[in-house]
């Protein structure tokens, strides 16, 4: 699982995808290619953005839900809790000193 979340993070697209559900979570396809279209001026078609969305569906960074005919993206922030706690340690003694 830790190999598709660093390759579904590798991408700088996918990382404003990110960025855009972290802003409004619960998108369409549709929402999601105008945002990139005119807020970060990407030229990038709906089939690759959909290809990007699999992508983080299969990291598990997205979840999707259907309601008739529209698909929303959810962002979803757990794989990255597991990173965290996986790695980083609470350290009580206070900043870290550094030796010259």
């Amino acid at each position: 699982m830790a190999d598709d979340l660093f390759k579904a993070l590798a991408d700088p697209t996918r990382r404003t995808i990110l960025d855009e559900l972290t802003e409004k979570s619960g998108q369409t396809l549709f929402e999601i290619c105008s945002r990139l279209s005119m807020k970060h001026q990407l030229g990038i078609s709906r089939q690759a953005v959909s290809q990007h969305l699999a992508v983080l569906e299969a990291a598990g960074l997205v979840e999707t839900r259907r309601e008739g005919r529209y698909k929303f993206h959810e962002l979803n922030t757990g794989p990255l809790r597991q990173i965290t706690e996986r790695w980083l340690m609470t350290d009580t003694s206070g900043p870290e000193k550094s030796t010259p």
